[in-house]
């Protein structure tokens, strides 16, 4: 006996439905509006999927199996192309609202020639085209939308001529600036004002709080006190490691170490000591912040314990709650507290003027995962930042006034890229301290989009 055929759309009958999770009635109902779209099994499935989207077929009330046993019988013969069928087709008006959208429509008539632009969706395989063949005119248009400050200006977009062993060339060449400053000062363009919410967090068991947010001064001059205490712990270049929960502390400390013209040494908080040991080995970190612990939900888990076992360099603790550390310090080491007082020695302890450098400078050591032998490092340049919030710019279309929350840690690439990706667009960070598994993230994510329309813009 030949194997059964899947059904095709036209074929799906009641039986199908209610399997899927509908009631008889919603079954029977479901059945005749899929009638009255006059669907025919030969339709091109990406056609057939938009009419179904379009006439909102599918309601967010119905039960998901229903959602997938329409979306694969339609796409039922997916199976050439290495990627997904289109699930979303946003309208020519939701288009133009994009950021690149906005950009295409100002600029792709004069770019792609009056008779070849028609709008941001018919037109954006000609306009890639344009900006992979022309990335000198692309990337000039980019970087006028994010708020990069050039103490020196870049001599040109992209050189290919001064270094022809340099594979793609060497972009923004010349330029002085520090990326870390740059996503610190307020703008008009992105709409990135001083008393805009930088960053909205929660601390894990506390679901009925309200959501802890810092506006952008506030979140400037903690950092600018972080970077004075620094200065009086450490010297300029040194590398300085971070490994504790992304948590807004980290952020400040991350952006702190660029601004103070040091080098941050990403290290995920869920290494073990010999993994640690490594990575500030092949850094040469001088220093490293952490935690005592780390929280998830009611238990503590040792991180402290695991940093001194691998590191022989000074460590600054911060609690996981509380004020206080719960651990016996090093004699070498100190509190967050005691870090934070050598800064506030300083007359203008919230005040830092910025340390610049050239745009190839290292501002970050990455590390590659280490699964098949010791990690590789991959340091970011002040470029990188550049290109993080470009490509959140692009393709995940970050606007001022959005929220963006994506659980991750400094330690891995995402961690830096979120951070870049909204400070450098005007878009809100929101961090959860804690597990994002459970029901507290869920609500933590549900209480920012009910509380969002306070956040000034």
């Amino acid at each position: 006996m030949s194997p059964m055929l899947p059904k095709s759309i036209t074929e799906l009958g009641v039986d199908d439905f209610i399997n899927a999770g509908l009631s008889p009635v919603e079954a029977n109902q479901f059945k005749e509006l899929l009638l009255s779209l006059s669907l025919s099994s030969g339709d091109d499935p990406a056609h057939t999927w938009r009419r179904i989207v379009s006439r909102r077929v599918l309601k967010p009330s119905y039960p998901h199996p229903l959602h997938q046993l329409i979306y694969y019988t339609i796409y039922s013969n997916h199976h050439s192309s290495p990627t997904p069928p289109l699930y979303w087709f946003p309208s020519i008006e939701q288009a133009r609202h994009t950021n690149l959208g906005r950009l295409m429509e100002a600029h792709g008539s004069e770019l792609l020639g009056a008779s070849s632009y028609k709008d941001p969706i018919t037109s954006f395989p000609l306009f890639h085209k344009f900006s992979v063949q022309h990335p000198e005119v692309y990337w000039s248009l980019v970087l006028k939308e994010l708020p990069i400050s050039f103490v020196e200006p870049p001599s040109c977009i992209l050189d290919t001529s001064s270094n022809p062993s340099k594979h793609g060339g060497t972009w923004l060449p010349g330029s002085v600036l520090n990326i870390a400053d740059c996503c610190l000062q307020p703008s008009s363009h992105p709409n990135k004002p001083d008393d805009g919410i930088a960053i909205v967090w929660r601390d894990e068991g506390f679901d009925d709080s309200e959501v802890n947010r810092i506006t952008l001064k506030q979140l400037r001059q903690q950092v600018m006190l972080v970077a004075n205490a620094i200065d009086a712990n450490f010297s300029k270049g040194d590398a300085i490691a971070i490994d504790m929960q992304m948590t807004v502390n980290a952020v400040i400390i991350y952006l702190a170490i660029v601004l103070a013209g040091c080098v941050v040494v990403s290290i995920a908080d869920s290494f073990a000591p010999k993994e640690i040991a490594t990575r500030l080995r092949v850094s040469d970190a001088k220093g490293i912040f952490t935690q005592d612990f780390i929280a998830r939900g009611s238990k503590k888990f040792p991180l402290y314990s695991r940093v001194i076992e691998a590191a022989a360099c000074k460590v600054i603790v911060l609690p996981v709650t509380g004020n206080d550390v719960g651990v016996k310090l090093r004699e070498r080491d100190v509190s967050w507290n005691s870090f934070l007082s050598s800064g506030k020695q300083h007359p203008r302890s919230h005040n830092y003027s910025p340390i610049y450098h050239s745009i190839d400078s290292v501002t970050n050591i990455l590390f590659s995962s280490g699964t098949t032998g010791d990690p590789k490092a991959i340091p970011w340049t002040q470029l990188s930042p550049i290109r993080c919030a470009a490509d959140g710019w692009a393709f995940v279309d970050t606007q001022p006034g959005d929220v963006y929350c994506w659980p991750t840690n400094l330690g891995w690439v995402m961690g830096p890229t979120l951070m870049y990706s909204c400070f450098l667009s005007g878009a809100t960070l929101a961090l959860y301290h804690g597990s994002p598994l459970g029901h507290g993230f869920g609500k933590f994510v549900q209480d920012i989009l009910f509380d969002r329309r306070n956040f000034k813009r």
